[in-house]
């Protein structure tokens, strides 16, 4: 029997959280059978046997790295350190990971960038340009050069993590997808993202920061618009190339 992918959530909204599961699957052509699914936001991240999946993805997060460590809540203090103890079990296998967005600044502080608020982006859709070596990576190969990518992010990395290429580069927000090894990435923005997807978020989020609360029913109308294939395809390929 197949290994499933392991789906590792933060999000500590039902609706938010269901939506994003649902999404990761649909994009990623992935069934029921193939997933296991963990919601660490209240219980933290449980030791993990990675012998029994094919890969991971973890998915997106309203907290923040970048928030100074006395005004942090117990539970983001524990999932930062079960992320440093995961990364410390699965770096050393180069075992398959795909982190979106929240996993982009836990790769990215892991490997020893800093991460700030400096690089934010507002809620929406971006071009980004894949790199050279992007090109050359697996999970970009044969894709045009600029892409339309849909994210919403207060904190990103500062510079490029050290012992990663960079795949994927942006004019507003540098690093947006890079790979550690040869298996474990992370993308600043979100492969499983759509329209109603972050319709959604906007509706959950709108006091979090991310824009102002007044302004949510026009950014869903602009976000409506959006058309975002290739992040989907960089889902689908990461599942489709470690699908045991």
């Amino acid at each position: 029997m197949a290994k499933p992918f392991l789906i590792i959530q933060l999000r500590p909204e039902d609706e938010t959280s269901d939506n994003e599961f649902e999404k990761i699957k649909f994009y990623g052509n992935l069934a029921d059978s193939e997933v296991e699914r963990l919601r660490i936001e209240s219980t933290g991240l449980p030791n993990l046997n990675l012998d029994d999946y094919s890969g991971i993805i973890v998915g997106g997060s309203p907290f923040d790295i970048s928030t100074p460590e006395a005004e942090k809540s117990a539970i983001q203090k524990r999932i930062e350190s079960d992320f440093t103890r995961l990364f410390d079990q699965l770096v050393p296998q180069d075992f398959p990971f795909l982190g979106c967005c929240s996993g982009n600044g836990l790769l990215g502080s892991y490997c020893g960038a800093s991460i700030s608020t400096h690089y934010g982006e507002d809620v929406g859709g971006v071009d980004v340009t894949i790199t050279e070596a992007g090109h050359l990576d697996p999970l970009l190969a044969g894709m045009p050069d600029t892409i339309r990518v849909m994210l919403g992010h207060k904190e990103a990395c500062d510079v490029v993590p050290p012992g990663t290429e960079l795949l994927i580069k942006g004019k507003a927000c540098p690093v947006q997808m890079f790979r550690l090894k040869q298996n474990i990435y992370a993308t600043q923005f979100h492969p499983e993202g759509d329209a109603d997807g972050f319709a959604v978020r906007v509706h959950a989020y709108k006091h979090h920061g991310y824009f102002e609360p007044h302004a949510a029913e026009e950014l869903i109308a602009k976000i409506s618009k959006e058309h975002a294939p290739y992040p989907h395809q960089i889902l689908q390929r990461f599942v489709a190339r470690y699908r045991s």
